[in-house]
């Protein structure tokens, strides 16, 4: 059972609902070990980057309280089963606590619902024990296929649905995490990404029923600092 979150008034309480984000194709080492380090100092949930940057973040984290978050599928979903549930045996075995996998999204489209279920349920299967997030990518789809793709995630064994990769056509609105929430109910968590770049924003997700933030401008959402150019 996920309770509700109430909608922070500190960047104390926002702080461990942000996953800290890096998941841009030319992150360096000196990069990722920037952002263990401020989510070490802010206390934020997790670091979420590629699968090939988890054993190195897994290490920078240890001991910091800070989870160690790696995506799968990324960021198309369109691979096989079998190789999305590889890639997530690989994360866990490097030191992933959560891992936020991709739909088979023209599957879905499609309405071959058993495919897209045993996809999640490949990857379900190979992290026992750890959260599993399911990127649903909303602006890709209409609202019934919304609540589809969490009817599936939710029958497949995930504790999270989450909106977005950030590299689509579009990020997380109010309207899909309202959605979504409305839809799993209090079972299952909903994480909102994509494009949540400041403090009002992430207000207003909350307010909508997220549980969980995923930004690259985590340090700039707590602050009120500007958002990187570039950032998602």
């Amino acid at each position: 059972m996920i309770h509700p979150v109430a909608t922070p008034r500190t960047p104390a309480e926002l702080a461990p609902l942000i996953d800290h984000t890096l998941l841009k194709a030319d992150a360096t080492e000196a990069e990722l070990r920037r952002y263990c380090a401020e989510a070490a100092e802010h206390h934020f949930c997790s670091v979420c980057v590629n699968p090939a940057h988890v054993a190195l973040v897994a290490g920078a984290l240890r001991g910091t309280g800070v989870k160690t978050c790696s995506v799968v599928g990324f960021p198309l979903g369109a691979t096989l089963p079998e190789t999305k549930k590889a890639e997530t045996a690989s994360a866990v075995r490097d030191g992933a606590d959560e891992i936020d996998m991709v739909i088979n999204i023209g599957a879905l489209r499609d309405n071959k619902l058993d495919a897209v279920r045993a996809d999640i349920a490949a990857v379900r299967a190979a992290c026992p024990g750890k959260v599993l997030k399911v990127i649903i990518e909303t602006c890709l789809l209409d609202d019934e296929q919304k609540r589809t793709a969490c009817r599936l995630s939710a029958e497949a064994g995930a504790d999270f649905v989450k909106t977005s990769t950030g590299f689509s056509t579009g990020g997380a609105t109010v309207a899909d995490v309202a959605l979504m929430r409305q839809t799993v109910g209090q079972a299952l968590g909903v994480k909102a990404s994509g494009g949540v770049r400041t403090w009002d924003a992430a207000q207003a997700l909350i307010a909508a029923g997220a549980t969980r933030i995923g930004a690259s401008s985590g340090v700039a959402l707590i602050t009120g600092a500007p958002a990187a150019s570039g950032s998602y």
